[in-house]
């Protein structure tokens, strides 16, 4: 006897046996006939038209911002199939986010270059209401408030969690679109699309940070700052730290010794207490200097003033590479830009750092790489006795899951 005949018999057999479980089972499949019919669709005639959709669905008009598109008829977005008993109503192509892309042709990814913000590409409804909503742009809930009412804050985290002793930036109790752009698109090594800003920085922040603000000045022990990139020295969200200091500190800046550096400024301008960027950075990195200058194989970039490549103050990761430990490196070798678009590329490359494998000072080999053979290089990671390990809070760069 087969599987599903032997299950129908023993069914058969206790409902013989049982007449209360077979009539409870025989209420409990009309009750769900029932639900099956009310979620189908009224029948309606093929001649169905924008004004018979909105006479039962005219909810979706009344509210403070409607969809534009619904003056052109709600068959612009649906398309509707009527069968001899059955009224079908689906969306005129087959995902909501193709949909959109129809009218909205500068959102769509594939016109796009840069850094997208991960819903945009590929679900608008995580975002928007399709038809109607009490918000603008048809936002599902407002930018800004707590993380209940925000709707940045369902999937971000952002000034929430607050260290004891840290600070957060109180712009994100104004919302997050009073410095956010989110369908703002550009080169994804420039702070301001890879972030989505309104601005590029600094003019962003001097939007409310005026500079010529006393208090503001005193902060700053009287240096000028009008045209320095803020968000080299502070986290824009928030900071483990006071001021909303970046996790990474040069010790002289930590440690508020701004004269080891800097003479009292002159006329708007930097005095260093050296004659230039590099002979100030060598009174205390000498040992890189020497590496600079007896280098077998010298790097060009090194070369230059060592603010080329490092922040002297702050910055997002160790060494205070600027803007980040990637795009430091692309600003001469701009050809590696290309490769990093490709659909797959090495971790290293494309999120560490190049100094994860190159001697960014120089070296004794060629490519600069760190080691003389380059499968000895690879095996650091990817070899069977690899155990890479974190490092924080020091000049270097690992890598994690080789």
């Amino acid at each position: 006897m087969s599987e599903k005949r032997a299950l129908r018999t023993r069914v058969t057999e206790r409902s013989k046996g049982s007449p209360k479980i077979f009539l409870l089972f025989v209420l409990l499949l009309g009750v769900a006939v029932q639900r099956l019919g009310a979620a189908k669709h009224p029948a309606l005639d093929s001649s169905v038209d924008a004004t018979k959709c909105l006479a039962c669905h005219a909810d979706k008009t009344s509210a403070k911002s409607a969809h534009t598109t619904i003056k052109g008829g709600c068959l612009s977005c649906h398309e509707v199939r009527v069968g001899k008993e059955v009224t079908r109503v689906k969306l005129i192509v087959p995902t909501a986010a193709n949909l959109c892309f129809t009218c909205h042709k500068d959102k769509n990814p594939t016109n796009l270059t840069g850094r997208i913000h991960a819903p945009d590409a590929r679900d608008c409804l995580k975002c928007h209401d399709p038809h109607k909503s009490e918000n603008s742009a048809l936002l599902l809930k407002p930018t800004s408030g707590d993380q209940t009412h925000n709707l940045c804050l369902s999937c971000h985290d952002v000034g929430v969690h607050v260290a004891k002793g840290g600070s957060r930036h109180p712009a994100l109790d104004s919302g997050c679109d009073t410095c956010h752009t989110i369908h703002k698109t550009g080169d994804p090594n420039q702070f301001e699309f890879a972030y989505h800003l309104t601005k590029a920085i600094p003019q962003l922040c001097i939007d409310c940070h005026d500079p010529k603000d006393e208090k503001l000045r005193a902060a700053h022990h009287g240096q000028p700052f009008e045209t320095s990139d803020c968000v080299q020295c502070h986290d824009a969200r928030q900071s483990n730290s006071p001021h909303l200091m970046q996790a990474f500190l040069h010790s002289p800046f930590e440690n508020q010794e701004c004269d080891d550096c800097h003479q009292p400024a002159k006329n708007g301008k930097v005095v260093l207490t050296q004659k230039d960027v590099k002979s100030t950075c060598v009174v205390c990195h000498e040992e890189q200097a020497k590496q600079i200058a007896s280098a077998k194989v010298p790097h060009p970039g090194a070369q230059d003033d060592c603010t080329v490549c490092h922040n002297p103050h702050a910055g997002q990761t160790p060494g205070f590479l600027q803007p980040n430990p990637v795009a430091a490196c692309l600003a001469c070798h701009p050809e590696r830009t290309e490769d990093l678009k490709k659909k797959h590329v090495h971790q290293p490359a494309s999120d560490l750092g190049c100094a994860t494998c190159h001697e960014p000072h120089g070296g004794d080999n060629a490519h600069l790489l760190r080691k003389a053979k380059v499968n000895d290089l690879c095996l650091e990671c990817h070899g069977p006795e690899a155990n890479p390990q974190k490092v924080e809070g020091a000049p270097l760069v690992a890598i994690f899951n080789g």
